[in-house]
C-alpha cells in the first residue's frame, strides 16, 4: 500500500466514524420520547453504544472517539448527562460553554497581539517640567 491509499484509507476511516458518531448522536437526541417501538429500538441501540465499553468491535463507541481523538467520558457526559438538564438546561450549558470560547478568544486576541502603529508610553519621570 503506498502512501496515497494508506491516507485515502484513514481518511475514509475517519469519516466513516464521523458518520457513525454524528448518526447515535441524533438519534439519541431525536428518541429520547419514543413515541412507537421503532423509535424506542433505535433510542436504546445509541445508548447502549455510548455507554459500551467494548474495543472489539472496529466501530465501537470507544474505537470512534479514539480514531476522531476525542475524549470518551467528555463526549458521554455532554450528550447522556444531558438528558436530566430539560431544554432550558440544555441551552444555558451549551450558552455558558459558547460565552466561555469567546471570552478565551478575546483574551487570546488581546493579550498576543500589539498595535504596531501605537506609540509605548513616555514616563512620567522623563518629562521636563518647566
Amino acid at each position: 500500500m503506498n502512501a496515497v491509499e494508506g491516507y485515502t484509507s484513514a481518511k475514509i476511516q475517519k469519516n466513516l466514524a464521523a458518520g457513525i458518531l454524528k448518526q447515535a448522536t441524533q438519534d439519541l437526541r431525536r428518541f429520547r420520547n419514543p413515541t412507537s417501538g421503532v423509535e424506542q429500538e433505535l433510542y436504546f441501540d445509541a445508548y447502549h453504544w455510548f455507554r459500551s465499553n467494548d474495543y472489539t468491535w472496529p466501530f465501537s463507541f470507544l474505537n470512534v472517539s479514539q480514531l476522531l481523538d476525542l475524549d470518551p467520558e467528555a463526549v458521554r457526559e455532554e450528550l447522556l448527562g444531558e438528558r436530566s438538564l430539560g431544554i432550558f438546561g440544555y441551552w444555558s450549558r451549551r450558552c455558558g460553554r459558547t460565552a466561555r470560547r469567546f471570552q478565551t478568544f478575546l483574551g487570546r486576541t488581546f493579550t498576543t497581539s500589539r498595535n504596531p502603529i501605537a506609540v509605548d508610553p513616555v514616563p512620567l519621570t522623563d518629562i521636563p517640567i518647566a
